[in-house]
């Protein structure tokens, strides 16, 4: 099994009276022209393409409809179809849910955007509503076979990076609480999980603890996922957390980043025809695969 994950940055059918056309992949809160968004979803189909993936992990995708409209428009064209998609409605305000595509259907699938705290034995952070969930989106949980995947986005580091860590750590907490208690379980835990560089503890350190940070298995200047332009610094938010059991099962299985999508601002290697300097592209992160094979 070949797994992928990608933040598709702000994948969203917008209405236009016609059947609807998809938001490019820029932010919502910024000045950036749309006349580069159907370029951009091009280049984003381009890039999963290239992942030859049979699972793809996706975040920012705003819904189902969004969902389906990118697959049949753009990825359906330049790659074999993903006939099982799935994308659950989650705590984002702005519709920035996690999905997942696949050739091959789960054996079982779940949101677990209704949890509260107090459901998975913790203590919600001060100030915080009882009533508020404990995931900032969702944790989409999805079996295959003996693999379970565990689909994140976490809380970003802005605008209050305290109070963001805070609701990192508390959301890593929860996570590991609904990961299998056998150590012989194969688990992954997989998306962008929004841990910035820095010094400091990590908000998310419980749940790398938990298991093996897959990423490390790379060389350190290959292991960055994503650019922050306005910063000029790079930074891995992109992360795959596989289970003891998992880890030893493929003690040769390293992770693979294709920067191909990034504008070339970005640095690192070659582009898919068409990116420019910073659009048109695919996302704003690089896309994460992995092989496991015969799961």
């Amino acid at each position: 099994m070949r797994i992928a994950s990608l933040n598709m940055q702000n994948l969203r059918l917008l209405p236009d009276g016609s059947g609807g056309h998809l938001h490019g992949a820029r932010d919502r809160d910024d000045a950036e022209s749309p006349a580069h968004d159907a370029a951009d979803r091009r280049l984003t189909a381009e890039l999963l393409a290239a992942t030859g993936a049979d699972v793809l992990a996706l975040q920012e995708v705003f819904d189902a409809e969004s969902l389906d409209a990118f697959h049949d428009r753009y990825l359906a064209q330049v790659a074999d179809p993903y006939p099982h998609r799935l994308c659950l409605p989650g705590n984002d305000g702005r519709g920035l849910d996690v999905a997942l595509m696949a050739r091959r259907r789960w054996e079982g699938a779940s949101s677990h955007a209704e949890l509260l705290p107090s459901d998975l034995g913790l203590s919600p952070l001060q100030g915080m509503p009882e009533d508020q969930p404990v995931f900032r989106r969702d944790c989409l949980e999805a079996r295959f076979g003996a693999l379970t995947l565990f689909v994140l986005h976490l809380k970003a580091p802005w605008p209050d990076p305290k109070r963001a860590w805070e609701l990192r750590r508390l959301e890593s907490q929860a996570v590991l609480r609904l990961l299998p208690r056998d150590p012989e379980a194969l688990w992954l835990v997989i998306g962008d999980l929004n841990e910035p560089r820095g010094e400091g503890e990590r908000a998310i350190a419980p749940l790398e603890a938990a298991g093996v940070d897959l990423g490390l298995r790379l060389p350190e200047d290959r292991r960055w996922t994503y650019y922050e332009p306005h910063l000029h610094k790079h930074n891995r938010p992109d992360v795959m957390i596989a289970s003891q059991a998992l880890a030893a099962r493929f003690p040769d299985a390293v992770p693979r980043v294709l920067y191909r999508g990034l504008g070339r601002e970005a640095g690192q290697g070659a582009r898919l025809p068409g990116v420019g300097e910073h659009r048109p592209h695919a996302s704003d992160h690089a896309a994460l695969l992995i092989d496991l094979p015969g799961l």
